[in-house]
């Protein structure tokens, strides 16, 4: 190999270990994309309630930060996820918080059109992502 390409070779061996170590550092949180996207507004961007739109709201949105603590230390993650979803949460009179499942199927049908995809399993992924986040923001 002559000096040229052993450069060259040493060179391309460099850029491709950076740039491999800062796309390990950019990984995408998409929980936490998903929480700052749809329910930062409410929620705050710590969940602890008192997002720029709360004002507005009948009633302050609960901090996301204590559904452990206030559930004897044990995340409620299938009562969240019926919350979050909304197919399986009974009427009970007004509702501030959008039903993220149903606006989830909307957007994504919009998104894919024609494409074929699981609706199903879009949303699920989509709220199992972010109960994941919020998962994270429980105080130890």
């Amino acid at each position: 190999m002559t000096k040229l390409n052993l450069k060259v070779s040493l060179s391309a061996l460099g850029l491709l270990l950076c740039s491999g170590a800062i796309l390990a550092q950019q990984k995408a949180d998409f929980g936490k994309r998903e929480f700052e996207s749809n329910c930062a507004s409410c929620h705050g961007v710590t969940g602890k309630g008192g997002g720029p739109t709360v004002e507005f709201l009948r009633r302050s949105p609960p901090d996301l930060t204590v559904l452990s603590k206030n559930n004897q230390g044990v995340f409620p993650i299938n009562r969240l996820y019926d919350v979050i979803d909304g197919a399986n949460v009974p009427s009970h009179g007004t509702r501030d918080m959008p039903i993220w499942g149903q606006v989830y199927r909307i957007k994504d049908a919009e998104y894919f059109g024609d494409v074929a995809y699981d609706p199903a399993a879009m949303v699920r992924t989509r709220i199992l992502l972010l109960l994941e986040y919020i998962h994270r923001l429980q105080v130890r």
